[in-house]
């Protein structure tokens, strides 16, 4: 019996989540031979690039202004993506890092009320103190409360992603904004253009920050065989090959389980970390990463209850 399009889209998304986190330990491995900003530069430009190539006709027909938003919108995945890959050069964790970005999935109905004035569901306020309390579970040392430098670099991720993903859902839909001539409608922006110049974009943000702040001669000297592999495999699997996939999921139906489904990439980063690094979590740990899980799904307990009740 034939898979219908909302299955094949769940399916598509499993794997996204599975490549997702293997860009995790491709990129762990990769920023042990190499410094992390330069690493995020060249991962993001190749991927970038890949993408415009594919997408080459939705680029061509962007406007300006969706070429300015699309951009607007690369900066801030672009500071969000410093931030996580600092995060995961001086973490200790790989599943707790990766428990911890995920919140941003939390805080963006907050990050919309602040900025856009929009209504967030009432499961968010129910989500935020179990998320805090997972926070307070992971901050935890020796009975006293004292985050890690890691740690405080994927909470500032999550903000900024929280910020990116409210700027990327309302890029990629038609938008009414208020002008000097009254109300005129936005265009969306195509996916692939709109995907592929903000990953040029982070490319070239964290090349100039690298630049800033990074030595490249042993890189640029220095020929590593892994190291090309490891950059490689998370240009081309765990970013091109993952938003390409994740786009054609998208495009296949409109009921996919997709809001759920995303929520599972912890979960996989934690068990590669414990496959690939030999990770194991304390009491601590695992107590905040299970409240940080539980805050996720209540957040999207909408969701989650019309899968209940259709399975049911």
């Amino acid at each position: 019996m034939p898979l219908s399009n909302a299955a094949k889209s769940d399916l598509s998304l499993v794997l996204v989540t599975v490549l997702a986190a293997a860009g995790w330990v491709f990129s762990r491995e990769a920023i042990l031979l190499m410094p992390p900003l330069l690493f995020m530069c060249l991962r993001f430009l190749l991927a970038g690039m890949l993408l415009a190539l594919i997408g080459l006709r939705q680029l061509r027909r962007m406007s300006a202004d969706q070429i300015i938003r699309s951009l607007r919108v690369g900066l801030v995945f672009g500071l969000g993506m410093s931030c996580w890959v600092m995060g995961l050069h001086f973490g200790k964790h790989l599943g707790e890092g990766a428990f911890l970005a995920s919140l941003a999935v939390v805080m963006v109905p907050v990050i919309a009320r602040l900025i856009f004035k929009e209504i967030p569901p009432p499961t968010t306020w129910l989500a935020l103190p179990v998320a805090i309390g997972g926070l307070a579970m992971l901050a935890l040392d020796s009975g006293r409360f004292r985050p890690e430098a890691g740690q405080l670099f994927f909470l500032s991720s999550a903000l900024i992603f929280a910020l990116y993903f409210t700027l990327n859902t309302r890029a990629a839909n038609p938008q009414t904004v208020a002008t000097a001539e009254g109300l005129s409608q936005r265009e969306k922006i195509p996916v692939l253009g709109l995907t592929s110049l903000a990953l040029i974009t982070v490319g070239l943000l964290t090349g100039a920050l690298s630049l800033l702040t990074e030595p490249w001669r042993p890189t640029l000297t220095t020929f590593q065989p892994d190291l090309i592999g490891w950059l490689l495999a998370s240009a081309l699997i765990a970013t091109a090959a993952r938003f390409f996939v994740q786009t054609y999921a998208q495009s296949l139906s409109n009921h996919s389980h997709g809001v759920v489904i995303l929520v599972l990439e912890p979960i996989w980063v934690a068990l590669f970390g414990a496959f690939w690094f030999g990770e194991t979590m304390s009491a601590a740990q695992l107590s905040g990463c299970a409240l940080i899980f539980l805050a996720l799904l209540i957040n999207r307990w909408g969701a989650l209850s019309r899968i209940l009740k259709h399975w049911l």
